[in-house]
């Protein structure tokens, strides 16, 4: 396999839904040679009438190679196959057709629940995991202190695992897996599950590990953890690879496809307005776009943001309002930038209308905000008020065309502009 580590070909997997087993050998016979002869089950006859069990083809025809080193991200919608790659890659399930080679240890991080004995201790884990990836006793004794700490579970290393929060057994998943000397590490999205700080320190942790040689397949959802970690990407859609190469090339082909599917399912429209506010203008609708008037939910730091609003002014010619808004970081905790009407010539419609407002590029850093819209007379009357009216992501880019791009993982909001001497 030379430098290749993982290769798969023509992968296809096959689930059926409904009835697997009738419980009694002889009814399963029946069902397993009514399939092969191409009849209808015996078994799922009710009232006359066959009941099917369909059959969902999870995979279908995946191929791919991984080469020593690679950090690959998989994406792609919810049900699109990408844990069942990392299952059968993980060995948890087998493939219907196809064939995966490997050239290494596996590491695996799946599911919260998996890969631990419950009845077991967290020591006691350590050892099993270590075990069975083929590492001497010794050995795992070297790596002990390192993924305890990392863990940062001591004091309840000696308790059984079944009594831990999910939290806390993905910390101690997380860090066997990362410190245990493996050629090969798999993480799906368990991730999630763990707070913020800790979330961070796999993340930098995972960089670690891909700097060093190891090889690293992880599925997440955030583009720009994908962008920051991996160098390569595997899009998934509907069990097919759709594409295959460059990280930052893929998650802009997939955000792209986002885009299209809110576009068609766009825009976001007000379900309530608060009975208790003044007669004024209210929003009916909003939605965001580039300035060439593609609906969007994902933009790059320096790209101009126009925002669509749809107004019912409930409001006399000679009354003034201010139209407030807000943009807020992913957080919700802070408010990252804000503008007010009466600092321009904005002027109002007397009738039910659609505004447009461009907001030039900001140098918003990677993440996630949300537009937040308040009208109103300001200490005086508050006419509406849309805290979570629309939320988009900012993805990484190269905003000065240098090569490099700004990480997601920064605390900061904003980039400013600048330039050295």
């Amino acid at each position: 396999m030379g430098d290749t580590v993982i290769k798969v070909e023509n992968l296809w997997k096959e689930y059926r839904l409904g009835v697997v087993n009738h419980n009694t050998l002889t009814r399963d016979l029946q069902s397993w040679w009514s399939r092969i002869l191409g009849k209808d089950d015996p078994n799922s006859i009710v009232d006359g009438r066959p009941q099917t069990s369909g059959r969902f083809w999870a995979l279908e025809g995946v191929s791919f190679d991984v080469k020593k080193g690679d950090v690959v991200g998989i994406i792609g919608r919810n049900g699109a196959g990408k844990s069942t790659i990392l299952k059968i890659l993980s060995q948890v399930t087998t493939p219907t057709k196809g064939v995966v080679r490997f050239n290494g240890r596996i590491a695996s991080l799946l599911e919260v629940g998996t890969g631990f004995h419950p009845e077991l201790t967290g020591r006691e884990n350590i050892f099993l995991n270590g075990a069975i990836l083929g590492l001497s006793k010794a050995n795992i004794s070297k790596k002990l202190d390192e993924i305890v700490a990392f863990a940062d579970i001591e004091q309840f290393l000696d308790t059984p695992v079944k009594r831990y929060s999910s939290g806390m057994y993905v910390r101690l998943a997380f860090a066997v897996a990362a410190h245990l000397d493996s050629e090969i590490l798999l993480v799906d999205e368990v991730l999630a599950v763990g707070d913020i700080a800790f979330k961070k320190k796999c993340i930098g942790k995972m960089g670690e590990i891909g700097q060093c040689g190891r090889t690293i397949i992880f599925i997440s959802h955030d583009m720009t953890q994908i962008n920051s970690l991996c160098n390569k990407s595997i899009l998934i859609d509907n069990g097919k690879l759709l594409d295959y190469g460059d990280a930052r090339t893929i998650t802009t082909k997939y955000l792209d496809s986002v885009n299209d599917l809110v576009e068609i399912k766009n825009p976001n429209i007000r379900s309530a307005i608060p009975a208790n506010f003044k007669k004024g203008p209210k929003i009916e609708s909003v939605s965001i776009s580039d300035t060439k008037g593609n609906l969007k939910t994902c933009f790059t730091s320096l790209e101009s943001i126009v925002v669509n609003l749809k107004i019912r002014p409930e409001l006399s010619a000679e009354k003034q309002f201010s139209a407030v808004w807000f943009l807020h970081d992913h957080s919700d905790a802070q408010i990252a930038v804000g503008a007010s009407t009466p600092m321009d010539t904005t002027t109002y419609p007397q009738s039910t209308t659609c505004l447009s407002c461009v907001i030039n590029p900001i140098s918003l850093l990677p993440g996630s905000y949300r537009l937040r819209f308040v009208f109103h007379i300001p200490y005086h009357e508050m006419f509406d008020d849309w805290p979570n009216a629309i939320r988009f992501e900012i993805i990484e880019s190269d905003v000065n065309q240098t090569g490099y791009s700004y990480p997601g993982i920064w605390s900061a909001q904003q980039y400013v502009q600048h330039k050295w001497k």
